[in-house]
């Protein structure tokens, strides 16, 4: 049952959010990240680098690497559409178990 609302929470976000451990392989996406990423549903189980530039796969794996170190989140894009953040996740004794992509709108000056 905890799962199920968990899944229903992640699910009413209007944001994407895929959590991906921290091999870079995608563990969960709710359904607005289902429906924003071209591959959809067959993300889940690949492995997220294979889905960026060369110059995104190094940014993120210096980001995970800083974040074994203690970062808990990092600006990872900012445009005119969104703004994105690679967030850490902790299990309960803080060891870093993988991460998720935060989206938000952007902030208008």
């Amino acid at each position: 049952m905890k799962n199920e609302f968990y899944e229903a929470l992640l699910n009413s976000m209007k944001n994407p959010v895929l959590v991906a451990d921290t091999d870079h392989i995608v563990q969960y996406m709710n359904k607005p990240a289902i429906n924003h990423y071209e591959e959809g549903e067959d993300l889940l189980g690949s492995n997220l680098l294979l889905c960026h530039n060369e110059e995104s796969q190094k940014m993120m794996v210096e980001i995970l690497a800083e974040m074994h170190n203690g970062l808990d989140e990092r600006l990872i894009t900012d445009n005119e559409k969104y703004r994105i953040y690679m967030r850490s996740v902790r299990d309960k004794n803080g060891k870093l178990i993988g991460y998720f992509e935060r989206y938000e709108p952007p902030i208008n000056n």
